[in-house]
């Protein structure tokens, strides 16, 4: 067992014996103390286990008050549509008592901000039937602002109706613009045709839409109880933490097992929900999403349909309905509306499907290029057998496609690590050891005592020659330890987006059941997730919050997001310890400089980078544009023109010159007449003939040779 499984397993006791400790001090049978209140024993219970266990545990005062606040405030109404300032004065008297209430175990705060929320949704209900009784003018010239964070909550119930009114009229717009596409656009899987309408029916039936979902919305949001209220309340408590120590209802647990094993069925996409928002969080690999290619992370999913039916929003739902909406059967078709980050929208057709287990596995291919044979190896995910069943490992596959790569005489190997979420830390460092002879890959330090130096102790190198490592703003945590241990050594060159996305820290799940037990009447609990260590470079620095910042950076499409560890809510920041001891890759010597430069000179003169830099700047733009018109011809010109550049940009990478990359001929003669896995090795390389990355760095490892 590893040195950080020891570790995880020290620090799972502990995080254990915090939580027995917190129950036993605070409810001591042996004083005949009554037994409590639920809500009580469990907020009492996850403070001082936060406050014990926690990597950097908030001191409970009315600093940490007004950032409960802030953010239950925010979360209670996230698009400020249902209180009042009014109401919001009368909540703030609650800004700095909030500490103390926690540590009575009480929660004034949250009575009083459910109790106002309850009547307004009811006469919100009322106020969105009677906008929605009548018809919109579209030919006025208005506009909404879809920004939460740019507006104010309304400062009377005139000013509230106002906002409501524009808001549905933009909803109410959005399905007449849909229908008026699928009038113009046949579509051949409907099953039947979409009915010729004038403008005024489809803005009646428009409305109807909006109405039935505003009314299935409402009687959802209705039947929330104060259990369901409680644990938002718990959870804001848990997030001014940071943004991955979070609390899960029983309910919300049991949803968060199946997204970790269930996901693969589906359409292989975790989602989460933020604002009362429905997000994409992460793509699987090997997933029907994967495949399909156009959903990606930060995604907001407004709409889900069930192949050609009526699309249901599901802006506001709970997760786990929006998810078992989403759900659905092998070969059955789902169809997501969704707004991208640069607020365009898009339906995106899904075939669910089961994940492809082969697809998440590390793959490699040769490029031949002008006399030079150069080896690329992908690595979707750091995937391990935790529970030691005769699994496969990241880190040994990686080992074996090397091999291969070395028996076909590669000059240099290109390692892609873009769009790697993480995984298994051990497979990380084993797989780091590849590269070099022996020696520390990273730093793992908890909130008390000295790091712990995980080292690679094999002085082999499997592989010796000229490497390049690809990242993205998507590349986290495992694959930020490994790029970050490589550009420490100066073993190879690092290249990608501006910085990766900056995930340096480790979390434990404590199931509340198992450490308040004497509590059995009162179950169940749920369970809080905690960070509990950071990941640290053998440097010193830490990969938490800034990531990894490249060698090369490239001019990339998702620099316009605002995604990545620094825009998340109270994210840990970046700090440094003491170095590890550790000598640079001594074999050969990359001339960085030399190789930046060069690359830079290629990139200011390549239509199809000059192409993604304008395209971004424009993206950039729409997106900072949250002050939507809500005149329909102006709305659908700004949305064919978006269409257009994005048209633009798929045409683009079409267009790209070619790489020669195949399969390696050893594995398509292992494949034998297997169609199925021959043309699931050629969906391979297919995709990569056209990118632009790999093209550029194939050329910065050529310039190395």
């Amino acid at each position: 067992m590893s040195s950080f499984r020891l570790k995880i397993g020290l620090y799972a006791f502990l995080v254990s014996a915090v939580f027995v400790l917190a129950s036993y001090k605070l409810y001591n049978r042996r004083n005949n103390t009554p037994v409590p209140q639920k809500d009580e024993l469990l907020i009492k219970a996850m403070l001082q286990g936060l406050t014990q266990a926690h990597y950097q545990p908030e001191k409970i005062d009315d600093n940490f008050s007004k950032r409960v606040f802030d953010l239950a405030l925010k979360r209670v109404d996230y698009n400020k549509m249902f209180l009042l300032q009014t109401d919001v004065a009368r909540l703030r008297k609650y800004q700095t008592s909030i500490d103390d209430q926690v540590r009575a175990g009480t929660h004034e705060f949250l009575d009083v901000t459910s109790q106002l929320i309850e009547q307004r949704t009811r006469e919100a209900q009322t106020l969105y039937r009677d906008i929605l009784s009548k018809p919109f003018d579209f030919t006025v010239e208005e506009s909404v602002e879809t920004d939460s964070d740019k507006l104010t909550f309304p400062v009377d119930k005139a000013a509230q109706r106002e906002q409501w009114r524009k808001y549905l009229k933009y909803e109410t717009m959005l399905r007449m613009s849909e229908m008026m596409d699928a009038q113009t656009k046949k579509d051949p899987k409907a099953t039947t045709p979409e009915p010729v309408r004038t403008p005024a029916e489809m803005e009646a039936e428009a409305r109807k839409r909006v109405l039935k979902n505003y009314d299935d919305k409402f009687s959802d949001i209705l039947q929330t109880d104060a259990n369901d209220r409680f644990a938002l309340y718990a959870n804001a408590i848990a997030n001014t933490y940071d943004p991955h120590t979070e609390y899960f209802a029983p309910r919300d647990k049991a949803d968060f097992d199946l997204s970790m094993t269930g996901r693969f069925e589906g359409i292989g996409a975790t989602l989460k929900e933020q604002e009362g928002q429905i997000r994409v969080d992460d793509i699987l690999p090997g997933s029907a999403s994967y495949r399909q290619g156009e959903l990606k992370k930060g995604d907001v999913i407004m709409r889900v349909a069930q192949g050609a039916a009526e699309p249901v929003s599901v802006e506001g739902w709970r997760l786990d309905k929006a998810i078992s909406l989403i759900r659905g059967k092998k070969g059955s078709e789902v169809r997501l509306t969704v707004k991208k980050p640069d607020a365009s929208i898009k339906v995106i057709p899904i075939i669910r499907d089961v994940v492809i287990l082969e697809e998440t596995y590390a793959q490699s291919a040769v490029i031949n290029d002008n006399g030079k044979k150069i080896g690329y190896l992908r690595l979707p995910i750091f995937y391990a057998d935790f529970n030691d069943d005769g699994g496969r490992s990241s880190a040994a596959d990686v080992r074996k496609e090397l091999e291969k790569l070395k028996k076909e005489n590669v000059d240099g190997v290109i390692f892609d690590l873009r769009y790697n979420g993480g995984g298994s830390l051990p497979d990380a460092v084993d797989m780091t050891g590849l590269f070099i002879d022996s020696g520390p890959v990273v730093q793992v330090k908890g909130s008390q005592g000295s790091a712990t130096v995980l080292n690679d102790r094999d002085p082999r190198v499997q592989y010796s020659g000229p490497l390049v490592v690809l990242v993205n703003k998507h590349s986290a945590s495992a694959s930020e330890i490994l790029a970050a241990a490589i550009q420490d050594y100066k073993r190879g060159v690092i290249m990608g987006s501006a910085s990766t996305y900056g995930k340096g820290t480790v979390q434990r799940i404590v199931d509340l059941d198992d450490v308040l037990s004497e509590f059995g009447s009162l179950k169940p609990f749920g369970s809080l997730k905690l960070t509990m260590q950071k990941f640290y470079r053998i440097n010193g620095g830490s990969t938490q919050f800034k990531g990894v910042v490249p060698d090369i950076i490239l001019p990339d499409a998702l620099s316009y997001l605002d995604q990545g560890e620094k825009e998340q809510e109270y994210a840990l920041k970046w700090d440094e310890i003491g170095p590890a001891r550790y000598k640079t890759w001594a074999a050969s010597s990359v001339p960085l400089d030399k190789l930046k430069a060069q690359s830079q000179a290629r990139i200011a003169a390549s239509p199809s980078y000059k192409l993604v830099s304008e395209m971004v700047q424009r993206m950039r733009k729409r997106k900072d544009d949250t002050n939507l018109s809500l005149k329909l011809s102006t709305f659908r010109l700004e949305q064919e023109k978006a269409k257009a550049e994005s048209d633009r940009y798929e045409a683009m990478k079409k267009a790209a010159p070619v790489l020669a990359i195949a399969p390696l001929a050893t594995d398509v003669q292992a494949l034998g007449s297997d169609s199925v896995k021959v043309n699931r090795a050629a969906r391979f390389t297919k995709v990569l003939k056209t990118d632009i990355d790999l093209r550029e760095a194939v050329a910065v490892m050529k310039d190395q040779l």
